[in-house]
């Protein structure tokens, strides 16, 4: 097994293959000494002939190669690289992977960026291999992006639910995660997915729901590296409803 896999801990699955493996046999290729996309190529054969079953699973290296494309894509959707969204990106890797592993990974990136990348395929590829869970986990980590400049413009938002869109995230939960980034006069509403006139008991049924989904023991299968946006994610959904239980004089 070449370094490259080593350093992903051998956590690739799915993203060993399609149109995310063709990006990194050419992401590889660039970055990591004597490291061809040949050698790449005839790896993941080996790779995926020896542990199919794995390919149905999402590892954290999966999780990790797919926030490397998408947040590629995102950043330089406006037509310009910010050098504080590459710091976002950087700084959310090393928290996540420690910076060995972080180094190696925002290499990739720096030639992934360059790359001309098809958002519609790679996402399929996700969304065929990944649950629905981890997918509004990535959703999350690119809004974070988008405000990292402090500036957030409507090429980033649309390529963002252009993303989600493609990743089957539907326009609630996709506007539920907005909020948590973004203020508006309804925005704790929104993060429950619910309208400003809602009736008590909906509050209730909506925030019990939106436990459910945003729950991090959802993403415990991604590993350890993976919870603390998840736990942020969580948090912003009880802290909606704290507010807007002060708000009504629930209990």
């Amino acid at each position: 097994m070449s370094n490259f896999s080593k350093w992903l801990g051998a956590g690739i699955g799915f993203t060993f293959g399609g149109p995310i493996g063709a990006v990194l046999g050419f992401a590889a290729g660039s970055v990591f000494d004597k490291y061809t996309k040949e050698e790449f190529f005839k790896e993941q054969q080996d790779y995926q002939r020896q542990n199919r079953q794995r390919e149905q699973q999402t590892l954290s290296g999966d999780f990790e190669i797919s926030l490397l494309i998408l947040a590629s894509l995102v950043i330089k959707s406006d037509g310009k690289v910010d050098k504080r969204e590459l710091n976002f990106v950087r700084n959310q890797f090393v928290g996540m992977y420690g910076k060995n592993r972080a180094n190696r990974a925002f290499q990739l990136f720096k030639v992934v960026i360059k790359k001309q990348v098809s958002t519609r395929k790679v996402c399929i590829q996700i969304r065929q291999h990944m649950p629905h869970s981890s997918r509004l986990q990535l959703i999350h980590f690119l809004f974070g992006i988008a405000k990292a400049d402090e500036y957030v413009s409507e090429t980033e938002v649309n390529e963002i639910r252009k993303i989600a869109g493609y990743l089957f995230i539907n326009q609630y939960d996709f506007e539920s995660i907005k909020s948590m980034f973004y203020s508006s006069i309804d925005r704790d509403y929104k993060m429950l997915e619910i309208i400003k006139d809602a009736s008590n008991e909906e509050v209730k049924k909506a925030y019990r729901k939106m436990v459910k989904k945003y729950h991090p023991d959802k993403l415990v299968g991604l590993g350890e590296e993976h919870l603390k946006g998840a736990q942020e994610k969580f948090q912003n959904i009880q802290s909606a409803y704290e507010r807007i239980k002060k708000e009504r004089g629930l209990p």
